[in-house]
């Protein structure tokens, strides 16, 4: 089973594409977009929603794992992550991609077995699960960890 990842950032999402077979759980890639700095919001969202095709396409992923929105004390930052989920959904529903969600809490639980994880120890876990030579960028790390979530969760027996 093929398994794309996403944590959903205007600044940069992180997305990461791993798979999951009877002998573990195994990275095929991952990365970080980062629209623009400055670019308005309407381009930055393209800018996800094309690249998050991009990634289907080349991958090919049995589905997607998407982190939901983190209830902040910052409206403003909310409503525009919302609208980066907004895209990142359609990209999934545009491509025929099964798509899971999942709250940082439960993300954090499956990778480190602790809800309030930091950032940095949900990067060292993902790097010790996944075998990685090195840290994988913060965003990409949390993409990651969404995948490893949901093949964790997921019943189905991999080939």
């Amino acid at each position: 089973m093929r398994v794309l990842g996403i944590d959903p950032g205007l600044r940069k999402t992180g997305y990461a594409v791993i798979e999951k077979h009877r002998q573990g759980l195994f990275y095929m890639m991952y990365g970080e977009i980062g629209p623009d700095k400055g670019a308005p919001l309407s381009h930055s969202l393209m800018t996800i929603y094309n690249r998050l095709l991009d990634v289907i396409r080349e991958t090919k992923p049995d589905c997607m794992a998407v982190e939901d929105v983190f209830y902040g004390k910052n409206v403003k930052s909310l409503i525009k992550q919302s609208h980066v989920r907004g895209v990142i959904l359609l990209a999934g529903a545009h491509s025929g991609t099964p798509i899971f969600e999942y709250s940082p809490l439960e993300i954090k639980k499956a990778v480190v077995g602790y809800g309030r994880a930091e950032k940095s120890q949900v990067q060292k876990m993902v790097k010790a699960i996944l075998n990685l030579t090195e840290l994988p960028p913060l965003d990409a790390a949390d993409a990651m960890a969404v995948s490893i979530c949901h093949a964790n969760f997921v019943k189905v027996v991999p080939v």
